[in-house]
């Protein structure tokens, strides 16, 4: 007998589930000072956070200037080192999670993180922040040999939970994590306001929502 399969919840993390924003931003200028550029606001920086380490430090006026790649190399170990050993100082989670996690636990719904953080860091912040055991796997940028907008990120994670493309859904917050959904040809819930530097209008989705309050619905209508 085959047994029915679990509905699934992806998750990106970075602006989705937790906004890091802040401790990120605190990352990054910690570097730019060691390595004597000018540090960066938070709202110079929001839109670049989710390109990752190296983005956020080519982002300069709103263009993007590359360094040189020996001593990006060092900036981005630096960074990483620095972010690993602050990583919840003022990250939060967004309006409405953990209550929505507990109500996909209570309707026995798979859920799964899709990151491009690493791995380890990720599994770090969710253990910290308090929400890591909601979760049947996390998924990295490093945990496959690809990632988000990949779409087989998201495909090798719901195979790993045992679960059905057709019975999954994404909750993200950019155009990585909704290109990589419209690949895998897996509804989209879109988040407002989130670190891309695209208006919603232009990201693909099926639900736009601005927080996790009343997500509930939009779920229910799937299962």
């Amino acid at each position: 007998m085959v047994m029915n399969k679990k509905f699934t919840v992806l998750f990106d993390l970075d602006g989705t589930l937790v906004d890091t924003a802040p401790d990120l931003i605190r990352a990054h200028n910690h570097v730019m000072k060691k390595f004597g550029y000018p540090s960066k606001s938070i709202d110079e920086l929001k839109n670049a956070v989710g390109k990752g380490a190296k983005a956020m430090m080519a982002k300069d006026n709103g263009k993007w200037k590359w360094f040189d790649e020996k001593i990006q190399s060092k900036m981005t170990d630096e960074f990483i080192s620095f972010y690993g050993k602050n990583i919840l100082h003022e990250s939060t989670l967004l309006n409405g999670v953990k209550e929505f996690l507990k109500w996909c636990k209570n309707e026995n719904i798979s859920m799964a993180v899709c990151t491009n953080k690493t791995e380890y860091l990720a599994i770090d912040l969710l253990k910290k922040i308090g929400i890591y055991d909601f979760f049947e796997y996390v998924s990295g940028y490093n945990t496959f040999e690809y990632c988000k907008p990949d779409p087989r990120h998201l495909l090798k994670t719901i195979e790993i939970l045992d679960g059905d493309k057709k019975k999954s859904i994404m909750v993200g917050d950019s155009e990585t994590d909704a290109n990589a959904a419209k690949a895998a040809e897996i509804p989209m819930i879109l988040l407002k306001y989130g670190y891309t530097e695209k208006r919603s209008e232009e990201i693909y989705h099926n639900h736009l929502i601005k927080d996790f309050i009343g997500i509930e619905k939009i779920i229910a209508k799937y299962l």
